[in-house]
């Protein structure tokens, strides 16, 4: 009996950590798979014991909320659902009654409550007891009605989620260190954010899964007739099925065909009684209502050989473990890599090349390792990072061993300066956006700033990359021809100095007459002579061309490119004197750096914020309610558009 009070204390702590960070939306630190199978563990040992220990998760809902959200309990507890994997349980549950059989949606469960017609309160299902207030944040979901014409007291429950293109979408925007793993993750953080504004930037929609009250209304005891009504009122209900015992499983079988087509995530279903007055008989337990079940689908796993790990070097020094496995087919497709997250991951599956592995689709979607069945324990962790060749150590974030990089120069910390190098105004090579550099750099291609130039070599690599083929490949190397010529301001840009933009580098190289050589010998002095350049850009410039390290990347750039006379732009002085700030988007320059270019080329100056010094504010938008377009009208400072300075600098519209 010790053993198992002993083995159920180890599963109560490790069930604790995995749900810790999956209910904050944070990294995972174990598959779906792993989770349910300890779950079930610890269930059946409490039921062999008698033995409940405190803080069990099959006693408590969730976990609490760590947010700065204002907080707020729920009139009645929020439970979870028990669950069964074998689709004929579902009709020896049903028995004679007839059920709801609907998609368990993926997301984040929401309670609404609306008074008057009005939306007056949302929040979220947090851990069961006591949720966050996210009201402002759910006004601005895709498909939720703010006014609905009931004007009694509304109370439903539903889920929030994020559609799978929604997803991938925010992701590409994203670098990869950024990049959220799941869309769960994704809408958890998007709905709990603490500014509603970046949760209007990205798609949430809502479902409605449940009416909980509805004053003064009569639904015949049909939990069908409250769906009916809810849709009435404007709501997306999620999609349901009336079902009976003898057509459950082929409806369980009709859903299981279209996930893998579905936009949105689900990771089940869910079967609930028609007959309100017989479900509420049948009580609850101190977890689990007795009137739902959730269904969760039994994953296809498949057997293959692990062939390699991938180490992939992230810019906050994390190096990531990634399994390169023999290609399967599992859920209608072909995988043949899946993320292992962590060291603490690899050891427990004791790892090793070659090994016999066994993979699935956690929720049909996500590759991942279910179980090792070789356990060799032969897979060596790096001793030196994929990226700079620097010493890699290992310590506990979270209770959770990972792999880091603590070299502060390495160039996979860099990422900033790499996406400088490539940018339209330092070497201006198209395609190379800061998600590919990384993508590169975990599989080791770029290892210093003229690597970039060398991508070539791994033509069969980058074409199997996802996202990339034949004729992407073929467009990246067109790029970084053309870039092989650039003038010497330029390219003295792309280096990275602190202190120097571009038109900085351009008076510097100007009055250097373009000669690379003798501006890397420059003093201080003799660059505190150009008109513009002061003591502080002068010691940047020296500093940068004393280190060795940097002057080595500098000869290794230059036998990969050719520097070019700058053309020199007849211009006028026509802003001589004259302030500008500029804000909002722009339509006829790159960026804001190329506009700021063009005014300073000809006597102007351009600042950051207004003030009484300012002359003008150009924003294509001067009607807009920004903190800067009210400035300027306080203190009365025109706003011109991009189109109006263009034609003061003489520029064709």
């Amino acid at each position: 009996m010790t053993e198992k009070i002993k083995r159920m204390k180890e599963l109560v702590k490790q069930l604790d950590r995995a749900a810790r960070v999956y209910y904050q939306g944070q990294d995972e630190i174990m598959t779906n798979l792993e989770y349910d199978t300890l779950y079930d563990e610890l269930a059946a040992l409490e039921k062999e014991t008698g033995t409940v220990l405190a803080g069990s998760p099959t006693q408590r809902v969730g976990y609490q909320v760590v947010s700065e959200l204002p907080k707020e309990a729920h009139l009645a507890p929020m439970l979870s659902l028990d669950k069964t994997k074998e689709p004929e349980q579902l009709a020896q549950w049903l028995g004679d009654q007839e059920g709801l059989l609907s998609w368990k949606m993926d997301g984040l469960t929401i309670v609404l409550t609306y008074e008057n017609g009005q939306l007056a309160k949302a929040v979220t299902r947090g851990n069961g007891q006591v949720g966050e207030v996210i009201t402002n944040n759910a006004r601005t979901f895709q498909n939720l009605p703010l006014s609905i014409p009931f004007l009694g007291r509304l109370v439903l429950r539903g889920e929030a989620v994020i559609s799978y293109s929604e997803f991938e979408r925010i992701n590409q925007s994203l670098s990869q260190e950024e990049q959220y793993k799941n869309p769960r993750n994704l809408c958890s953080g998007t709905v709990r954010q603490l500014n509603s504004q970046i949760t209007a930037q990205r798609k949430v929609s809502f479902f409605a899964f449940a009416l909980v009250q509805a004053q003064g209304q009569d639904f015949a005891n049909s939990q069908e007739n409250k769906m009916t009504f809810l849709q009435k009122l404007g709501f997306e209900v999620v999609e349901y099925q009336r079902v009976n015992a003898g057509n459950v499983e082929e409806a369980v079988e009709g859903f299981s065909e279209r996930i893998r087509s579905n936009d949105f995530p689900s990771d089940g279903l869910v079967l609930l009684m028609d007959d309100i007055a017989y479900g509420e008989s049948l009580g609850t337990t101190s977890k689990f209502p007795r009137n739902a079940i959730a269904f969760k689908w039994a994953d296809e796993i498949a057997e293959t050989h692990l062939l390699e790990m991938e180490w992939s070097a992230s810019r906050t020094g994390l190096i990531n473990p990634v399994a390169i496995f023999e290609p399967v087919e599992l859920e209608g497709t072909t995988v043949s890599r899946a993320s292992v997250h962590n060291i603490s991951i690899v050891r427990e599956l004791e790892l090793g090349i070659g090994d016999e592995i066994q993979v699935y689709k956690a929720n049909m979607i996500i590759p991942q390792i279910a179980e090792n069945l070789t356990r060799s324990g032969t897979l060596p962790i790096p001793c030196h990072c994929p990226v700079c060749g620097g010493a890699t150590r290992i310590q506990k974030e979270n209770e959770v061993e990972v792999l880091l990089c603590p070299n502060p120069e390495c160039l996979a910390k860099k990422i900033k300066s790499l996406t400088l190098f490539v940018s339209r105004d330092a070497m201006n090579i198209d395609g190379l956006s800061e998600a590919t550099i990384e993508k590169f750099l975990s599989k080791g291609m770029i290892h210093r700033l003229g690597d970039l130039f060398r991508l070539g070599k791994y033509r069969e690599e980058i074409i199997a990359m996802e996202g990339f083929g034949e004729k992407s490949f073929q467009k990246l190397m067109a790029a970084i021809e053309n870039a092989r010529t650039v003038t010497t301001a330029k390219f003295l840009y792309s280096l990275g100095i602190a202190n120097i933009g571009l038109s900085n580098a351009k008076m510097i190289s100007r009055a250097f007459h373009n000669d690379l050589e003798r501006l890397r010998h420059a003093s201080v002095t003799e660059l505190t002579e150009i008109d513009g350049v002061g003591e502080v850009i002068a010691q940047s410039f020296v500093r940068f061309f004393q280190s060795q390290e940097n002057n080595r990347t500098v000869d290794d750039l230059l036998s990969l490119i050719t520097l070019q006379e700058e053309k020199e732009e007849e211009t006028d002085a026509n802003l001589e004197g004259q302030v500008f700030v500029i804000t909002g988007s722009l339509e006829h320059f790159p960026n804001r750096g190329a506009l700021k270019e063009a005014i300073e080329a000809r006597g102007g100056k351009v600042t950051g914020s207004v003030t009484s010094k300012t002359d003008y504010l150009i924003n294509n938008d001067p009607g807009s309610n920004s903190s800067k377009n009210k400035k300027a009208k306080e203190l009365e400072i025109a706003i011109i558009t991009e189109e109006e300075i263009m034609e003061r600098m003489g520029m064709e519209v």
